[in-house]
């Protein structure tokens, strides 16, 4: 019987020429940069695991949530309790947060998690039933400063990786007396278009209608298009709050636009909410977003603390840099490659081989004993940067043939200065790049 991939899922290979975003280099890459981003904001990393009580999801993303209510992965485990894979990685965030009390290490948290996602929805580019999420969440602090600080790291993760012309939209959803004002000014605009609505608007009206100016039925967007903007319904503070933010950005030269419409698709959302959108995904536009969720912590029985943060999918950001032909890393490829003539030659090989990954320095050799041409193909394959020939010769006066694949350069070296000099050449090209 063969065993295909599910649907949905997809394969990390080394290298995958077809489908470039799928090579796992790249995705190394983009965890390095990530690492180095985040370290420069002094964000520390949390691990959650796969998954999580379904409660947990219920109560913070809400019932009535398209992801809870279509696209969770839910299933009862053996002491029947239901449990469902992670789809978002706020709420996990949270819940470690509150069990392991880290409110009382500091007055302020900065966190970061590179994970998997899971939710069953139709496959399309850029949208997957397993997708990767770095996301940021900064508790603790509620002013405008974080704001513009977790969209700032934002903004310089994606720069780092090369990214152009990306569209910042904002919009703030106010404090719960703004939203709820706003629902009722909602509703009665919406009230006479009640019957012309899609289904699903039909349904959020009551539960949540705020979601009705996010959905993509074009007859419900034809709709909206007059409805009351949130924003002329924001109490003083929020609105200093959303000025503030505003002031910011613009302190740090990241061109936004407002976008009065946008809610975002959890329930926990209050205050500034923002997307970062990309014209090189088509229908699937967004690659990243966020915003403020205070009060999520107190919901779920933790210290009523003031929270901001993001997710970006990893597949989308891969596929908008190979969209806008960013020039992208290459694979690591061995700066050495060892072809050992005889038995007596792979023993020497093997030991040097080894002296020069304790430096770091990445390096391969022929195990098999080809003849010498199959070895030359095999390091010209690997791309290595020398191939190095022992034979007896080479046994016999002590050194090493070093072949310099580009240029077909032939230079000897001797054992005992192999290591030091390659090392030498290593470092040297190291700070060439």
């Amino acid at each position: 019987m063969k065993f295909n991939i599910p649907p949905g899922v997809f394969d990390l290979t080394p290298i995958n020429e077809k489908e470039k975003w799928k090579s796992s280099y790249l995705w190394a890459h983009i965890e390095k940069v990530i690492r180095e981003t985040t370290a420069t904001y002094s964000y520390h990393e949390i691990r959650t695991p796969l998954f999580e009580r379904t409660e947990l999801f219920q109560r913070s993303v809400g019932e009535q949530s398209d992801i809870v209510s279509k696209e969770m992965y839910t299933f009862l485990d053996k002491g029947g309790r239901s449990m469902s894979l992670r789809p978002e990685g706020t709420a996990p965030v949270m819940r470690a947060f509150i069990e392991n009390r880290l409110d009382s290490l500091s007055s302020c948290h900065k966190l970061f998690y590179i994970a998997p996602m899971f939710r069953y929805e139709r496959s399309q580019a850029g949208r997957y039933r397993q997708h990767h999420q770095f996301g940021v969440e900064a508790i603790g602090n509620g002013s405008a400063e974080q704001d513009a600080e977790v969209i700032d790291l934002l903004f310089t993760f994606y720069n780092r990786l090369g990214l152009q012309n990306l569209r910042l939209c904002i919009n703030s959803l106010g404090n719960s007396e703004t939203r709820s004002t706003y629902k009722e000014a909602l509703k009665s605009y919406l009230k006479p278009y009640f019957e012309t609505l899609s289904e699903e608007s039909k349904t959020r009206f009551e539960t949540n209608p705020l979601r009705i100016l996010d959905s993509k039925d074009p007859k419900d967007q034809e709709i909206v298009q007059n409805a009351p903007v949130i924003l002329d319904f924001l109490v003083a503070e929020d609105r200093w709050h959303f000025n503030e933010v505003q002031r910011l950005l613009t302190l740090l030269k990241i061109p936004y636009e407002i976008n009065s419409s946008l809610v975002r698709g959890l329930d926990y959302y209050n205050k500034t909410v923002f997307e970062v959108v990309s014209g090189e995904l088509g229908a699937q536009n967004s690659i990243g977003g966020g915003g403020r969720y205070d009060g999520l912590i107190s919901e779920l029985s933790g210290p009523d603390l003031p929270s901001f943060g993001f997710g970006t999918g990893i597949e989308r950001v891969i596929q908008t840099m190979i969209n806008q032909q960013v020039n992208l890393p290459q694979p690591g490829f061995p700066m050495i490659y060892f072809i050992p003539l005889g038995e007596e030659a792979k023993t020497i090989c093997f030991e040097f081989l080894h002296a020069l990954r304790l430096r770091g320095i990445p390096s391969q050799m022929d195990f098999v004993g080809k003849k010498i041409g199959k070895s030359m193909q095999q390091a010209d394959q690997l791309q290595a940067g020398y191939a190095v020939v022992v034979g007896e010769n080479e046994i016999e006066k002590q050194v090493f043939q070093i072949k310099k694949m580009k240029t077909s350069e032939v230079n000897f070296i001797e054992f005992e200065q192999f290591v030091s000099k390659i090392e030498q050449m290593y470092l040297g090209r190291k700070v060439a790049h």
